[in-house]
């Protein structure tokens, strides 16, 4: 493309005419019409074709090796449209808000790129600005025909590297990257061994994936959920069992019969709804009146199945895997395949975690499906509204000031 561009702009070798051109009461200097160059192209490259030329010199503009002076839009068109062959240099977004003429105001979508920008820079951005008016200085100083000149190709080059939005980036390259590859010498070229790039992608393997912040922001959230629940931090009505003599605290939370405390928690998670007997017990309610219970009594068989006795373990495995895994099961419920293959394997030698690929798998789907329709069902909110809420005072601070002898 280069060397076809070079032959273009060369008129001592029979290139296209770059001519000042008289408009009503202007100039327009330094352009070339979409006409010659189309005839130029199907003389010089043996092209027949009037559209292939076409083509060809859309994709040569495409690449921001020349521009309409008109238009953001880089196609060749084969018509008077002017043309202007580009130069590589580089602007600030900045140097155009410095001038006040209509036809240099940011777009929107440049006025979205400078403010991101200015946000990302914000530490170096007065530095950014007095460069920009640093070029400003100097490019008032030169003719007007060359200031012309130069904005429409300063203004070309980032319709190329940063085009409007929903055309296509033809460079396909961030420029910075590009300018790194002309000079190879600049980039640091580190050179490993096969085991050590080996050890070291096994090391990245392994690593999470989670920033410490969002690990911050989960636990603290985590905290402030469940702080109302911690007696070692607020302070239950009735009293804390651990520091009287009260043990009504633990007959409530014991109870089957649950307040807005406990019922509030079930919907913190499908975990804390489980460890909860009642919590248990209403779900259970629930899915058999969906009649989808089955998935949680495999649940429940599996759990009680890793608390039996050594000697019991394989006729219990069994019983499971007859009541709900085996063919023609009367409670039969729905595994992958990879589990079932799995499942199927480890039944043969049963033991206390035959069953943990299923459990998991069962669990996601209730996670996903069965326990949020709990959570918006009649059941949980009936109970949800009817209990009475247990009001719990602020967390203490624990100073110095609030001890009793302070």
């Amino acid at each position: 493309i280069e060397d076809i561009v070079s032959r273009l702009q060369d008129e001592k070798t029979g290139g296209v005419p770059i001519r000042t051109v008289k408009s009503f009461l202007s100039k327009i200097p330094s352009v070339v019409s979409g006409t010659d160059i189309v005839q130029w192209l199907m003389k010089n490259l043996c092209i027949d074709d009037t559209a292939e030329a076409i083509h060809l010199g859309s994709l040569i503009a495409a690449h921001g090796y020349f521009f309409p002076i008109s238009d953001h839009v880089l196609t060749l068109k084969d018509d008077g449209t002017f043309y202007r062959f580009q130069v590589s240099h580089a602007i600030y977004l900045c140097k155009r808000t410095m001038q006040n003429k209509a036809r240099l105001e940011l777009a929107d979508y440049e006025a979205e790129n400078l403010a991101r920008l200015q946000r990302a820079f914000a530490r170096k951005w007065e530095f950014i600005f007095m460069q920009a008016e640093a070029q400003v200085k100097i490019d008032r100083k030169k003719d007007k025909v060359e200031r012309k000149i130069l904005d429409s190709q300063e203004r070309a080059f980032w319709d190329v590297h940063r085009p409007v939005p929903g055309c296509v980036n033809t460079t396909e390259m961030d420029i910075r990257k590009c300018r790194r590859e002309r000079n190879p010498h600049r980039v640091r070229k580190v050179r490993l061994r096969g085991t050590t790039c080996i050890s070291f992608l096994n090391t990245q393997l392994d690593r999470h994936c989670i920033k410490m912040s969002k690990v911050a922001d989960s636990l603290m959230g985590y905290t402030e959920q469940f702080m109302e629940y911690d007696p070692l931090v607020s302070s239950p009505e009735p009293s804390n069992p651990w520091i009287s003599d009260d043990a009504t605290y633990w007959d409530l939370e014991a109870s089957k019969d649950p307040n807005q405390h406990r019922v509030k928690k079930w919907g913190f998670s499908l975990d804390e709804a489980l460890r909860d007997p009642a919590g248990r017990e209403q779900f259970l309610k629930f899915l058999e009146s969906e009649f989808s219970s089955e998935n949680l009594r495999f649940w429940l068989a599996v759990q009680d199945l890793k608390r039996q006795p050594l000697q019991d373990v394989a006729t219990r495995a069994q019983e499971i895997w007859q009541e709900f895994l085996a063919e023609g099961a009367p409670s039969s419920i729905n595994l992958d395949s990879h589990s079932y293959e799995v499942t199927s394997q480890n039944i043969k030698d049963p033991g206390r975690f035959s069953f943990e690929d299923a459990q998991e798998h069962i669990f996601k789907l209730m996670k996903s499906d069965s326990y949020s329709r709990f959570l918006r069902s009649s059941i949980y909110q009936d109970l949800l509204l009817a209990r009475k809420k247990v009001t719990f005072p602020n967390v203490h601070a624990f100073t110095g000031a609030n001890a009793p002898n302070a």
